[in-house]
């Protein structure tokens, strides 16, 4: 169901991650990530609540974009947050995403959000200078914008450090880099997991036995029946933001929760478009620390919240943002950037991050014993 940054609840089992099998594969999309990490995919589909395609392609070492909502249909997908969700590429670079995504962005009339078909290419621009000069300066013209709140206490020092080596490398393309502030950024937890569980409960209440889900096998009437089919079927994590998703939208805590919730939403939404007069594009790191090892943060959630912190704003805002490769940490460990941009600027991002792999070699290592 779309929940969770470390796809240890699904029901397989957890997806491991390839690069050290004792360590998550980032959440939720983590399956799609690692198929394409291990080498069984060439690319893969992954869907984006709150940083689902990100953070796996970051902590798999690989290269994930989600677009501007309404992009991409939504038809199809588990509905987890309707508001939120969106699909989108995972792959090994920035040009691979630009294949699939050309391809999965068409209009679609069985998705009321679906925007109309644009026909993009969006790798028009992989190859092309950001503006017209210098051939060996492709990026110049472009104002990369360093939120200072995504630098601060709490993000790891080898995740930090790989994040401003890739902002010299991108500053050496021509960029010029200028700070930002995205002074909401730290509401974007409580903020999302109000307006997330809440749109969870309403979506996953066609879940109980009659025509979707799992249906236990003994029950003595419909009550019942509805009972213990929905504690069945559903993983502790699911049922927390259920019961979380109920307890706002609940008539005594509308207004003091959803609705303060959604204003404040509007607010990290024109933090952004601020942001965006000073710059073209927003660099910064995917997760506050590289990928944890299994069962670690399963007994405390909000650990586990936490690790959404630089992802779920872009969620919030409807924009584009994607990750690629930037570096390692001392234990040989993925690290990914982040890049966001405004709406629909999906090209040019998968162009700066396009010319970024044409500088480095993050994106072609590939874990020990993996085509």
């Amino acid at each position: 169901f779309a929940m969770g940054s470390s796809n240890e609840n699904s029901a397989f089992g957890p997806a491991l991650n390839p690069w050290d099998i004792r360590r998550v594969s980032g959440g939720s999309s983590g399956g799609s990530a690692v198929a394409v990490a291990a080498g069984l995919a060439p690319i893969a589909t992954g869907t984006d609540t709150g940083g689902s395609i990100r953070q796996p392609a970051a902590f798999c070492g690989l290269t994930g974009i989600k677009p501007t909502y309404g992009r991409v249909s939504r038809y199809g997908m588990i509905a987890y947050a309707s508001s939120l969700d969106q699909a989108g590429p995972i792959g090994k670079t920035a040009e691979d995403c630009a294949l699939l995504l050309s391809a999965m962005s068409i209009h679609d009339p069985r998705d009321s959000t679906s925007l109309a078909d644009s026909g993009e290419d969006y790798g028009r621009y992989l190859n092309q200078p950001w503006s017209e000069g210098d051939v060996k300066k492709p990026l110049a013209g472009l104002r990369i914008g360093l939120p200072k709140e995504f630098f601060a206490e709490g993000l790891a020092h080898d995740v930090a450090q790989a994040v401003l080596a890739a902002k010299e490398q991108l500053q050496a393309l021509g960029a010029f880099i200028t700070e930002v502030s995205l002074p909401k950024t730290q509401l974007s937890i409580p903020v999302y997991y109000v307006l997330a569980p809440a749109e969870a409960s309403s979506n996953l209440s066609r879940y109980d036995g009659v025509r979707y889900g799992h249906r236990a096998s003994n029950y003595s009437d419909l009550m019942e029946m509805y009972q213990r089919s929905r504690s069945e079927g559903f993983g502790a994590e699911v049922k927390r933001r259920i019961l979380i998703g109920s307890y706002v939208l609940s008539h005594g805590y509308y207004d003091a929760y959803y609705l303060q919730a959604q204003k404040i939403r509007r607010i990290i939404a024109a933090d952004f478009a601020q942001a965006f007069t000073e710059c073209d594009v927003i660099l910064g790191p995917v997760a506050p620390d590289v990928a944890w090892g299994l069962g670690d943060k399963t007994k405390d959630p909000l650990q586990m919240y936490l690790e959404d912190i630089y992802t779920l704003s872009a969620n919030l805002a409807g924009l584009p943002a994607m990750s690629a490769p930037c570096g390692f940490s001392g234990d040989g460990l993925p690290i990914g950037m982040q890049l966001i941009g405004n709406y629909f600027s999906e090209a040019r991002l998968l162009q700066v991050a396009h010319q970024y792999q044409q500088v480095s070699d993050w994106h072609l290592r590939r874990p020990e014993g993996m085509a």
